[in-house]
């Protein structure tokens, strides 16, 4: 493929892609290498790429390989140039042959380490000729990279709200109160929301949506803005031993109570009178993906993957 200059000569993806390597490593060697493209091929790329152009792009001496203003400014377009190439080839290779080439699996920290071990499963089971791979990250973080297309697929806690994003549910849980042992609402199996009010309550940092979530759950159990609300840790593993240590009770989403309360016997847990607060977990893809109709697939799969997790997580 080649990109016309005002229709003269014309600048090729292998022009791009050699500068690219050489803006990247500045160094003409180790980018020849990188790309697997002999040293001289490579100069004659970007002496070509620079024609075609009609600027230079490098500043070349005896010791080291600079960009010039111009060549900053075209690397980063190059780069991006590259990139929508790479994804444009992905997608036609996935009309070609569905669950096949790389699958970028987005997934909240307060899901992963609990719905992972089946998701893997499923992958191996079903799709054995996808390459899974898994990027465990918060909401933002996710939704910025499915947007901009680092992220083919994610698995969080919604409904997000967001524009171009569908979202395909997977199940609904409950959430927990854990408190310590001693406590007055352990074991208790009708806890009103309202007992929400008085508590010390413990939550995860800025930033993680289950923090979000409980507050809101907070909120409308009537506790006021502000409350006695204390913000201590960054993963729902150390949450649980400050509560288990006495700090504090938190809310805890079902699938993550057998993993995270095993073998504690500082620990108990309350579960609310009906309906119980609970969040909806579900795959998110971009609206209008070409490869949409796989991921339906992919998420019906997970959704019959899943359906025994609420009953064989009680605790």
């Amino acid at each position: 493929m080649a990109v016309s200059h005002r229709g003269a000569k014309q600048a090729t993806l292998a022009q791009l892609r050699a500068f690219a390597a050489v803006a990247e490593h500045l160094h003409f060697r180790d980018a020849a290498a990188a790309i697997g493209m002999s040293q001289p091929a490579l100069s004659g790329a970007v002496s070509a790429l620079e024609e075609a152009l009609g600027v230079q792009l490098l500043e070349r001496t005896t010791r080291k390989v600079l960009l010039s203003p111009a060549g900053e400014r075209i690397a980063v377009r190059a780069r991006s140039v590259l990139d929508a190439m790479g994804g444009l080839l992905e997608e036609a290779e996935a009309v070609r042959a569905p669950f096949t080439g790389v699958l970028r699996l987005g997934v909240i920290p307060t899901v992963a380490p609990y719905l992972l071990p089946t998701v893997l499963g499923l992958f191996h089971r079903r799709y054995p000729r996808l390459d899974l791979q898994v990027h465990e990250e918060q909401t933002a973080s996710l939704l910025e990279g499915l947007a901009g297309g680092r992220l083919d697929l994610l698995l969080l806690a919604v409904p997000l709200g967001v524009p171009g994003i569908t979202e395909l549910p997977l199940f609904d849980e409950d959430f927990v109160l854990l408190v310590p042992r001693e406590h007055p609402l352990a074991g208790r199996a009708d806890i009103p929301r309202e007992e929400l009010r008085g508590l010390h309550l413990l939550l995860l940092d800025e930033g993680h949506c289950l923090r979000d979530q409980a507050l809101e759950i907070c909120r409308d159990a009537g506790r006021t803005a502000g409350a006695d609300v204390t913000t201590t840790a960054a993963g729902l593993s150390t949450l649980v031993q400050l509560v288990a240590g006495g700090l504090g009770v938190t809310l805890l989403p079902r699938t993550a109570l057998r993993l995270e309360t095993a073998r504690n016997e500082q620990l108990a847990t309350g579960y609310f009178a009906e309906p119980a607060p609970s969040r909806r977990i579900a795959v998110a893809m971009r609206t209008g993906t070409a490869r949409q109709e796989e991921f339906r697939a992919v998420a019906d799969a997970l959704r019959e993957a899943v359906r025994p997790l609420p009953v064989w997580l009680t605790d």
